[in-house]
């Protein structure tokens, strides 16, 4: 397949090692990518939420099959600001640093009607998928950056260290990393942001961000 990326070098990276033998082209910025959508076989778009209104690039791509990466943003926004004009058939998925190269790709969908197209694609992808609700978030991030923040306010508290805290949580609930190790991986800059935008959403308490995690964020 012709892959499309659209983002980074360590986006790249992370849909070669997740997807395989592809022929991928990179694009950091959407304008200059806009002209190899068409000839794409499949897009993945990492920063659309650094850039929502570059949606419009799509909107008069109908042959195009896009994968935005719709952590902080939902796919319904991203539609209302391109007045519902989008052609390409979109699908939203979790890309966030470290989670793409998983066993299963979290995606969600615009349009029911869009599921066998969905499958056949992960095939050819040779991935799992899970198919979860069009929200800010998604799933994955949410739980994740939930539990970074609650770990800042452990911190913020005196309760621990950090050091103590990410190793309890890999001894004591076999994570893959402690809740700072995964801070440091996808982020703060993309931890905070998640968590403002589900608060923002939801106005649900958990996710109401630490002052401790915030200071940090505003000095990276």
């Amino acid at each position: 397949m012709n892959i499309l990326v659209v983002g980074n070098t360590e986006n790249l990276d992370e849909c070669r090692a997740k997807f395989g033998d592809h022929r991928y082209t990179l694009e950091s910025d959407h304008r200059e990518a806009e002209r190899f959508v068409a000839g794409s076989d499949l897009v993945f778009d990492f920063i659309i939420d650094e850039e929502p209104f570059q949606v419009e690039i799509y909107q008069e791509k109908p042959t195009a099959r896009v994968f935005l990466n719709t952590a902080k943003i939902s796919l319904a926004e991203l539609s209302n600001l391109a007045d519902h004009k989008i052609k390409a058939h979109v699908f939203g998925f979790n890309g966030l640093p470290t989670f793409v190269n998983r066993e299963v790709l979290e995606v969600c969908r615009l349009d029911a009607a869009h599921e066998a197209e969905l499958a056949a694609i992960c095939d050819k992808l040779n991935t799992r998928y899970l198919v979860v609700d069009d929200r800010v978030g998604m799933v994955t991030p949410r739980i994740i950056c939930m539990i970074i923040n609650e770990a800042y306010y452990t911190v913020q508290e005196g309760t621990a260290t950090r050091e103590d805290i990410d190793k309890a949580m890999k001894l004591g609930t076999n994570y893959p990393y402690g809740p700072f190790e995964w801070c440091n991986r996808i982020g703060i800059k993309h931890v905070y942001e998640l968590l403002e935008a589900v608060y923002e959403d939801t106005h649900d308490e958990r996710y109401k961000i630490c002052p401790l995690l915030k200071k940090e964020y505003l000095r990276a």
